[in-house]
């Protein structure tokens, strides 16, 4: 029997970025939409717009409801969100551009809390632009965050089969040491392995990264690994938890990239996101877990430098979206109690 494709709900960014652009050009990708059915979110002159700078030629359909989407190749299934005025400029920040993107936001939002998409593919905003439009966030997780009513929400970046958590992330670097607790630790531990659980995999290893050069070389080069992390890893296998660590950084991803371990939760920003950008920068995929939905985006900005010149890399937007549609499977499937990946 044929599986049921996952409906993925695709807001379309800053109207003055790349996003509305290499979401066009990911769709033209007829076996990317195979996997799923896409439901658009914005305004149809940029939609428009944006096939004319990928040179794309597919139907533009608006649905009156997320669930009239069909999915089929060589169109692109719309739900309007905002007026059908003319764009912003390239390149330029607004506050019409923001209160657009914003706009889509809470449109995909309500349709995933009335249970009529499976998921949410976001492209990049600007936040100056957001809060100009009216919506005063940092950025898509804390929105998402608020807009859900969650709270424990954790970010994870996918490459390929590496799955990389963080356990703190928008810090000055000198900040983490003392942010790392064993409390923390812990706790993180235990909802990264309930997140790889919910995600399908029956039987996770999580890895935890050392902080210090060589795990801290037994005190020499550090005492985070013997004072904080490995009690927090002691902690978690004591409660149960298929946790190692702490694991050298400069060894924990690769190891989890071929196989030892299903993923790692690094302690902060740079040092997961370099190991996957490193790995792939462009095939980077940001997954958004703890909302009732899976959501995923692109792991870079609206680029407004380049916007409108056909030139944008669209090759995250496609992994952004399989890695949604992917997950969501998943998680159905592990929800609904039929095995796992």
């Amino acid at each position: 029997m044929q599986e049921v494709r996952p409906r993925i709900g695709v807001t379309l960014g800053d109207p003055a970025g790349i996003g509305p652009e290499i979401v066009v050009r990911a769709l033209m990708d007829e076996e990317l939409v195979e996997q799923l059915v896409p439901v658009l979110f914005g305004n149809p002159a940029v939609l428009a717009r944006a096939q004319g700078v990928v040179g794309a030629k597919l139907r533009i359909v608006e649905r009156a409801r997320p669930e009239d989407a069909e999915g089929i190749a060589g169109t692109l299934d719309l739900v309007v969100t905002s007026s059908r005025a003319a764009p912003p400029a390239f390149g330029v920040v607004s506050a019409a551009g923001g209160e657009e993107a914003g706009r889509a936001i809470v449109a995909a939002v309500r349709a995933a809390q009335a249970g009529v998409i499976d998921g949410i593919t976001t492209a990049p905003l600007n936040k100056e632009a957001l809060k100009l439009g009216g919506y005063a966030y940092p950025g898509h997780t804390e929105m998402l965050t608020e807009l859900f009513g969650s709270a424990g929400v954790y970010t994870m970046f996918v490459t390929g089969k590496l799955y990389i958590f963080f356990l703190t992330r928008h810090h000055p670097l000198r900040a983490v040491p003392d942010l790392i607790t064993e409390d923390r630790v812990y706790d993180g531990l235990a909802q990264c392995v309930a997140f790889l659980k919910e995600l399908g995999f029956a039987e996770p290893t999580l890895a935890l990264a050392a902080l210090n050069p060589h795990g801290g070389e037994n005190g020499l080069l550090g005492q985070e690994e013997h004072d904080v992390l490995g009690p927090a890893v002691a902690r978690a296998r004591r409660a149960g938890l298929p946790v190692e660590g702490p694991v050298p950084a400069d060894a924990v991803f690769f190891q989890a990239r071929a196989g030892r371990y299903t993923g790692v939760l690094s302690l902060y920003h740079d040092q997961g996101h370099i190991a996957a950008k490193t790995l792939d920068f462009y095939g980077t995929v940001s997954v958004t877990l703890g909302l009732p939905v899976i959501r995923t985006s692109v792991d870079h900005g609206t680029a407004f430098d380049i916007a409108g010149q056909g030139v944008a890399e669209a090759r995250g937007q496609v992994a952004a979206l399989e890695t949604a549609a992917r997950l969501t499977r998943q998680r159905q499937t592990r929800a609904a109690g039929r095995g796992h990946p």
